[in-house]
């Protein structure tokens, strides 16, 4: 405590339970903010509702916390967080399982993959039928190479590709990378729209994957809405904490509850036997 004052920090009650708090919790990410956005969002909630006061732009450093695994702006979901020497956990969720589902648009190639970049390419799509995609879907699932977009969150020389092609400056794509595709399964095909649900492994893209098939389709697509429903054991349904459940209270029990949920999660998943109509894929969108 003496620590936390020498900080110029006054504690209360609350501040003290908010400090005590360690581990990992899951908060909901909606569309528009950034992953980094969600989780100051968050500290300054914490803080604020401790009554934690601090000098300057120091305020945030006060709190330990940080999360399992960035979602792209455009896309919503899990997002898990860590608090406390739970922050020294996540890594593993790095690298853990998540599941995701997309809806892809046929026809149309954008520089981000995504429904936020400008249109590179339009390809007619009529000739394409629910069974084709099926079929193609069989090519993503298990270990493949991968190509990740080149507005994405990997790095060079020590900035984002997104900022270095945001700046106009000339970006070379990484070379392919082994990812893991658990699942993947077609939902829904209502053309120029399909939904995917797909479970991956760490460094997975979904953008790149629904790029890849509308090429392997003889056509174009790009991605137009994605959500994180799963991330380890923790899922959307069940364990993502909202915005009006960010308080220390909250936050305290979904920790005891979810505590329960970590020594059972297992490193590494078998590839599923797929149904007709369904595949299986693992993934990480940044």
């Amino acid at each position: 405590m003496a620590a936390r004052e020498a900080r110029g920090v006054v504690l209360g009650k609350a501040a003290d339970k908010l400090f005590s708090l360690s581990g990992l919790f899951a908060v909901y990410k909606p569309k528009g903010p950034t992953s980094a956005g969600v989780l100051n969002l968050l500290k300054e909630r914490l803080l604020a509702e401790a009554g934690v006061q601090t000098n300057g732009n120091k305020r945030n450093q006060v709190l330990k916390i940080g999360h399992g695994g960035t979602l792209d702006s455009a896309a919503a979901g899990v997002l898990v967080v860590g608090i406390g020497k739970g922050t020294k956990m996540l890594r593993t969720m790095l690298a853990g399982s998540k599941k995701y589902t997309a809806i892809g648009l046929l026809g149309k190639a954008t520089d981000t993959l995504d429904a936020t970049g400008k249109v590179t390419e339009e390809k007619p799509y009529d000739q394409i039928t629910k069974g084709d995609l099926e079929n193609v879907l069989q090519k993503f699932t298990g270990d493949i190479m991968q190509v990740p977009p080149l507005y994405s969150a990997l790095k060079k020389d020590g900035e984002r590709l997104s900022t270095l092609m945001k700046r106009g400056e000339a970006v070379e794509a990484k070379p392919a990378r082994p990812v893991r595709v658990y699942s993947l399964s077609l939902q829904q095909f209502q053309p120029p729209l399909f939904t995917l649900d797909v479970e991956c492994g760490g460094g997975f893209y979904v953008r790149s994957l629904v790029s890849d098939i509308g090429k392997e389709l003889s056509t174009c697509a790009t991605m137009q809405e994605l959500t994180r429903t799963k991330h380890g054991p923790f899922t959307l349904e069940e364990h993502a904490l909202y915005e009006d459940k960010w308080t220390i209270d909250e936050i305290a029990r979904s920790l005891e509850h979810c505590t329960s949920l970590l020594p059972g999660e297992p490193s590494h998943k078998k590839l599923k036997t797929e149904h007709p109509g369904e595949t299986a894929v693992s993934c990480e969108d940044k």
